[in-house]
């Protein structure tokens, strides 16, 4: 086995702490490379809204602002430039062959205005191109991206898509599996579990109409959603609306997501759009077959329709609810899936993963 040196590597994103998959991945790769010996700093432009516990970390964490920047204008301009100094005297702590991780192109506009000489810098995208491509972010990634050393996103068929908008830098880096229970889930319990920030992207409202229309043929079975956000009142509305309170549990944000989804038996993502979802890879680690709107090439990639899991055509919720029905009608088939799942998904384990980082950052110090 190769063996490569060590190194010092900052993690730049929005926030530390933030609420959300970017964190975790964050935080999970922090951990490994810092396993690895390397030297590793997560770094925050802003305090986060809506805090992630972590608990306690093995490396530093430096947040730029005390409260959020400043407008738009000279001031924010004069408060870019201060933080960027600050970035720039932390960067020149380092040993020769850094590398410097953005993880959200939002704070690229921080490390862009740093000195990042004699330092690799790869910027990423936790999204899919196609949902990229409906938000503001996307002319961003396409401008503060271009001129780093690579631009990653998260699966080989959204690298491709970045390199016809001319990123000729664009490479793929699939995300680890972020844990493998040695107890998988008995599947026994007629619940369905989903685990995602009350948010637009995450679909819960598609949700609730895939589950009015599963539901009644299905007596006894539950959906239990685990997750906070936003849109919380408005969703529970929705689901009084429809009538399924009583077969609807919403349980809030969960530091255990193991055991969530070990009280579950089926899996259900019912997203508008993802990168390379760390909720579907933890499900299926735990034994779960899932049913999942086709949202993403990262979700097509990790499901193999109709071995692990099954897919639907995005936004409908009557195919998605006709496969959550095939799940929860024959044991059989899900412990034939979850089975699969729990082994198929083993081919993103940490190791292999860690392992190619340290070979890009071979690649690109050459």
């Amino acid at each position: 086995m190769t063996e490569y040196p060590q190194r010092d590597v900052f993690f730049v994103s929005n926030s530390v702490d933030e609420l959300g998959g970017v964190t975790s991945w964050s935080h999970q790769m922090a951990r490994l490379f810092t396993e690895r010996g390397h030297r590793v700093h997560v770094i925050g432009i802003t305090p986060a809204e809506v805090v992630q516990r972590l608990g306690e970390v093995p490396y530093p964490m430096t947040t730029l602002y005390d409260g959020q920047p400043p407008r738009p204008g000279r001031a924010r301009a004069a408060s870019m430039r201060e933080q960027a100094a600050r970035l720039t005297a932390l960067f020149r702590t380092a040993r020769p062959g850094a590398v410097v991780i953005v993880t959200q192109v939002w704070a690229m506009e921080w490390v862009k205005q740093a000195d990042t000489t004699g330092l690799t810098v790869i910027g990423m995208s936790h999204e899919s191109f196609a949902y990229c491509k409906k938000t503001s972010r996307f002319q961003r990634v396409l401008r503060h991206y271009k001129g780093v050393d690579r631009m990653l996103s998260l699966t080989r068929e959204d690298a491709d898509l970045w390199i016809g908008q001319g990123m000729n830098n664009a490479s793929f880096m699939p995300n680890p599996l972020p844990f493998m229970p040695e107890v998988p889930s008995p599947r026994t319990e007629n619940v369905v579990v989903s685990v995602g920030r009350l948010h637009d992207q995450k679909g819960i409202d598609m949700l609730l109409d895939t589950w009015a229309e599963a539901a009644p043929r299905h007596p006894g079975w539950r959906l239990r959603i685990y997750g906070s956000g936003e849109d919380e009142e408005i969703l529970k509305k929705q689901c009084t609306a429809l009538g399924l309170d009583d077969v609807v549990e919403w349980r809030g944000s969960t530091s255990d997501v193991p055991g969530a989804l070990r009280g579950g038996s089926v899996f259900v993502l019912s997203s508008r759009g993802e990168g390379f979802p760390l909720a579907v890879m933890e499900a299926m680690a735990t034994g779960l077959p899932c049913a999942a709107f086709d949202c993403a090439p990262g979700v097509r990639e990790i499901i193999r329709d109709g071995e692990d899991g099954l897919l639907a055509a995005l936004g409908n919720t009557g195919e998605l609810a006709r496969r959550l029905d095939a799940l929860m009608s024959d044991k059989e088939l899900r412990d034939r899936m979850g089975e699969a799942a729990r082994v198929n998904i083993q081919r993103y384990r940490t190791g292999e993963i860690v392992r190619h980082w340290e070979e890009l950052f071979a690649f690109l110090e050459r």
